[in-house]
């Protein structure tokens, strides 16, 4: 990756030099397919999705002040479109079905978290999950890193797909303060004000 800064590539496009976009989805579009493939689940629909996400940067790079890393903003647009398109294919994601506090508090870790490093960010999940129960690391660990369903963790944990859900929405408010307690509070800060 170029050490050039990205808003160096941002000032080129609003002043007509298209072609630098190229730069910024090169450096972006791993990230942007992983997390719609995360999402979506359909390589097809990724695709699109990340598509549809480069298309929403360009035409909304005007709107990017700065406030957070620009690695973060397109991050955001890229988890909307992917949301988006769940709800235009009208299918259910689990993740998302859990209650509003839990859901802003949820949403500030990962948007927390994406602000640090891959590696440092994988570490630090690993430790959180570390000082969980064992029951609740192994049930995120499955749902997040393993990509299983309910139905399947259900099978392999030998409950119902509804516990799981529950469990799975326990866990994840539990490790929220964990991750809230370990990272610093600077960050926590920054994305609340969001």
């Amino acid at each position: 990756m170029s050490t050039i800064p990205d808003q160096h590539y941002i000032d080129k496009i609003l002043q007509g030099e298209t072609k630098a976009f190229a730069v910024l989805v090169d450096r972006y579009k791993d990230m942007i397919f992983t997390l719609a493939l995360k999402i979506v689940k359909h390589r097809e629909e990724a695709e699109e999705v990340a598509q549809d996400t480069f298309i929403k940067i360009y035409n909304s790079l005007s709107k990017f002040k700065g406030d957070s890393k620009f690695s973060t903003w397109i991050y955001k647009i890229a988890y909307n479109t992917c949301l988006d398109r769940l709800k235009k294919s009208k299918k259910e994601e689990n993740t998302i079905s859990i209650d509003e506090f839990s859901a802003h508090l949820i949403k500030t870790m990962d948007n927390a978290l994406s602000a640090l490093e891959d590696k440092e960010r994988k570490q630090t999940i690993q430790n959180c999950l570390n000082l969980l129960p064992s029951e609740e690391n192994f049930l995120l660990t499955l749902f997040y890193f393993e990509d299983q369903s309910l139905e399947e963790i259900g099978k392999i944990m030998n409950i119902n797909a509804n516990n799981v859900k529950v469990k799975l929405f326990r866990s994840r408010q539990k490790l929220a303060v964990i991750l809230k307690k370990q990272l610093e509070p600077e960050i926590i800060e920054c994305y609340e004000r969001k």
